[in-house]
């Protein structure tokens, strides 16, 4: 005892510069009721280095628009600690990322518990020696900081937590392919440096109130390449089975029911567009896990979850990891042979149903005289089991065969094109001289539809038309992007215009489907009757009359008939202007 107290003593007396630093966190202090802020954040990723000098390296890796420092940490026993050392030794890489909707900042504080018992050996003990786990703590920095209570109204707890979007108003998780936040674009030349095996998103869902606590979504397992889409299902599978020995209820679908606020709708799952994260990296050969605790539940519970979740993921990667590793590198070669092969831009879920159990509260649904829709009251008190339909069966859509040679992207094009491309880390290439008239493939819109409000920032356009052979001039300057090349998935989810989220879908080629170029109405009048004199421009104008009554009533649509056969009109309206070439340049 006397040994003991004077142990105390003279650890006390140590002064509070050499003490080991505190590595806990607010919500671990605070019993998971607060959250602390991001001040918070830069302190613990010094600190864990500090701590850690040989297995942790704390380092910025973009600025926020508020000027806020975006913190990763690389954590690895194993001696790679940078993006080089761990390419040389051939380890596997896991991104943990935490607040991409920064009230949804469960990911944060089980992070770094996580962290600390993973680099003491309490829990996913030895896993750090056969990877490297490259945690970012918050992603939306500037809108953790948007800090408040009741952010997010239907959310038990943090007592006070951050914003969904960022300080310019973007959703991240919508971002992944137009990458217009700063955010995006660090996090991106991140995942371009490192290449990690597995990108793992935590949040917290939306939704009703029911019993199950988590979702975890895994890609490839609906799309993708085919021999990662069965590690994909493994790797999902094997986590859940963690969670469920853990007292967890996952779900491999997103728990949101299929009509809001009808529990007797079921579920719907479905392969997410490549603007959300398990979209994205499956088109990059790599895994992508979408995390989502039950928002009803309370902090610390989900805390918990997530936690349980980091530790389990980390197993799996040690486990399978370097085997998982070389399938994605596989993967890679099978992708850059994709010229002429079939790729689904677009899937979707079939009507095939089946009944499920799942875990529910009693519920009413009543007229309400506030909304003058229907109320839906749960009574937590009452657990209740309910039958409900689940549609999980996803197919692919939207079929394009890949080309043989890969894109042309005209000069006047390129330099925003090769904005994009660079950001993905996509191989192109800028034609230094002039190839002249090339035999290609053109789109041309037969039909254009723009969204009526923006879309984060964008008014989206979706396009009807097809591929056919032209020849057309392709000057200097122009850029090719082989499809010769293991991201060949991302490169035609961009640059294929009828792609939900191409860059044409997202607007960025809109002022090509605007008109700019009139012929004043009497001018046309005189051009039409110079043409009725050819009998075959007459015979084709007849012929229109009496077979379309729409056409034959419009006076725009009668005149434009002949504007179209003129000399003058814009032969490059409604030309997309990127281009297919069976070609290598």
């Amino acid at each position: 005892m006397i040994r003991t107290a004077l142990a105390l003593a003279l650890l006390s007396a140590v002064p509070l510069t050499h003490a080991a630093p505190d590595l806990t966190t607010v919500a671990e202090r605070s019993g998971y009721e607060a959250t602390g802020r991001y001040d918070e954040v830069v302190k613990l990723c010094a600190d864990f280095q500090k701590a850690y000098p040989k297995a942790v390296r704390c380092f910025e890796f973009g600025r926020t628009p508020e000027g806020r420092p975006m913190l990763a940490l690389a954590v690895s026993k194993s001696g790679a600690l940078t993006a080089q050392q761990a390419k040389k030794l051939n380890v596997p890489v896991l991104l943990v990322q935490g607040g991409i909707h920064a009230g949804e900042i469960d990911g944060k504080d089980a992070g770094f518990l996580a962290l600390r018992h993973a680099l003491d050996g309490k829990a996913a003990s030895g896993t750090l020696d056969k990877q490297v786990l490259l945690f970012v703590p918050v992603f939306n920095v500037d809108g953790h900081e948007r800090f408040g209570k009741w952010n997010r109204p239907n959310q038990r707890g943090p007592v006070e937590m951050g914003w969904r979007v960022t300080a310019q108003n973007y959703n991240l998780n919508r971002d992944y392919v137009k990458a217009d936040a700063p955010e995006m674009q660090a996090m991106l030349a991140l995942v371009n440096a490192w290449d990690p095996l597995a990108y793992i998103d935590l949040h917290v869902t939306n939704g009703a109130k029911f019993q199950p606590d988590v979702s975890i979504q895994v890609e490839p397992v609906h799309g993708g390449d085919e021999a990662l889409k069965v590690a994909g299902t493994a790797l999902r599978e094997n986590v859940m089975a963690d969670l469920r020995k853990q007292g967890s209820d996952p779900k491999h679908f997103y728990i949101s029911f299929a009509k809001t606020d009808d529990p007797q709708s079921g579920f719907v799952d479905e392969m997410s567009t490549p603007r959300f994260s398990t979209g994205y990296f499956p088109l990059r050969n790599r895994f992508a896990m979408l995390v989502e605790t039950h928002s009803w539940k309370d902090y610390p519970t989900r805390v918990k979850i997530t936690y349980n979740t980091i530790v389990s993921v980390l197993d799996q990667v040690a486990r399978h990891g370097a085997e998982w590793r070389k399938l994605a590198l596989a993967a890679d070669g099978r992708a850059a042979a994709l010229a002429g092969r079939e790729f689904p831009l677009s899937y979707r879920t079939t009507d095939k149903t089946r009944t499920i159990d799942f875990a529910g509260y009693e519920y009413t649904r009543t007229p309400s005289d506030v909304s003058g829709g229907v109320w839906t009251k749960y009574d937590e008190t009452k657990p209740q089991l309910w039958r409900v339909p689940l549609r999980d069966e996803v197919v692919p859509d939207r079929l394009v065969t890949a080309p043989a040679g890969g894109y042309l992207v005209p000069a006047a094009q390129a330099a925003m094109v090769a904005t994009k491309l660079r950001q993905h880390g996509v191989t192109f290439k800028v034609l230094g001289s002039a190839p002249g008239k090339v035999d290609v493939e053109a789109f041309r819109a037969d039909a254009t539809k723009l969204t009526p409000q923006s879309v984060e920032g964008h008014q989206m356009m979706a396009l009807e038309g097809s591929w056919k052979p032209e020849a057309r001039e392709i000057g200097k300057g122009a850029l090719f992007v082989p499809i010769a090349q293991p991201k060949a998935r991302l490169v035609m989810t961009m640059l294929e215009p009828q792609g939900a989220d191409s860059l044409a879908a997202w607007g960025l080629f809109n002022v090509s489907f605007e008109r700019k170029e009139y012929m004043e109405e009497y001018v046309a009048e005189e051009v039409a009757r110079e043409q009725l004199q050819d009998p075959q421009v007459a015979a084709a104008f007849q012929a229109r009359l009496d077979s379309d009554p729409a056409f034959a009533k419009s006076p725009r649509a009668r005149l434009e008939f002949f504007a179209r056969r003129h000399a003058s009109w814009d032969e490059r309206f409604n030309l997309y202007p990127v281009l297919r070439t069976a070609r290598v340049f």
